[in-house]
């Protein structure tokens, strides 16, 4: 895109020069309405974007044909400005849907794997207080496109630190990480991220799904860090049709 636009503007700078020197140097002794060198500018700005006033036209040959030149590059210029502006836009916008933008709110939440139990979490956990105001992030690969289009999407593992600094997970207040059962010890996975996420973010209140919660290696995770065990919220789910956050989740 970046040579279309210094293309787009050397030919543009270039008519300037150009037709300007030339309708000055033809017009400017016979045309009573060319009294100064801003006159010529103001006819080719006129010219160029075809809005044709009429206060101040051509009368020599060459004036012309300048002007003919200033229409033609400036239909060409503006029509293909308009056309990489609209492609910005699209990309863009494009960018958000496939999660490939950087997500630069604050104070928000993080959700790490877009699983049942993280839709389910999407879909109530801004009904409860303390959350309602949060802005969410989806960090995940196991879509191609924004699930929740009124949230925030980061399309790619999450374990990776990049995918988190996209997901602006150094300034989330809250952090849910589900197990990804693709993994054939997920809990692992589980924890692995968690150490990345430590890295990023020391203030975060950090909810992690776990398979086995008796795990040996629970003993070493800080206050800061609640661990859900995956029988429960299934439980929960069937029971209740919704899984309970205010009981799963403490908003300490």
């Amino acid at each position: 895109m970046k040579p279309r636009i210094y293309f787009l503007t050397f030919l543009l700078l270039l008519s300037f020069a150009i037709n300007t020197s030339v309708f000055w140097y033809f017009e400017q002794n016979i045309n009573p309405h060319v009294h100064s060198f801003a006159d010529v500018v103001w006819w080719w700005m006129v010219s160029s974007t075809t809005v044709g006033y009429g206060d101040v036209v051509p009368i020599t040959v060459p004036g012309r044909l300048a002007a003919i030149i200033s229409i033609i590059v400036g239909v060409f210029f503006y029509t293909n400005l308009i056309t990489i502006i609209a492609e910005s836009v699209h990309k863009s916008f494009e960018k958000h849907e496939r999660g490939l933008a950087q997500v630069n709110c604050k104070n928000h939440i993080v959700i790490c794997e877009y699983t049942a139990f993280a839709d389910e979490l999407i879909q109530e956990i801004q009904l409860y207080e303390g959350f309602t105001d949060k802005e969410i992030v989806i960090v995940t690969d196991l879509v191609e496109t924004n699930p929740y289009s009124q949230h925030y999407f980061v399309k790619g593992v999450p374990i990776n630190p990049m995918n988190l600094k996209r997901a602006n997970i150094q300034f989330a207040d809250y952090v849910f990480v589900f197990a990804n059962i693709r993994f054939k010890d997920p809990d692992v996975k589980t924890l692995h991220l968690l150490s990345r996420i430590k890295k990023l973010n020391q203030h975060a209140k950090i909810y992690i799904e776990m398979e086995n919660p008796q795990d040996e290696l629970i003993q070493y995770l800080d206050p800061s860090v609640k661990v859900i065990e995956s029988r429960r919220m299934l439980e929960d789910l069937l029971k209740y049709k919704t899984i309970k956050f205010n009981e799963l989740f403490e908003k300490s």
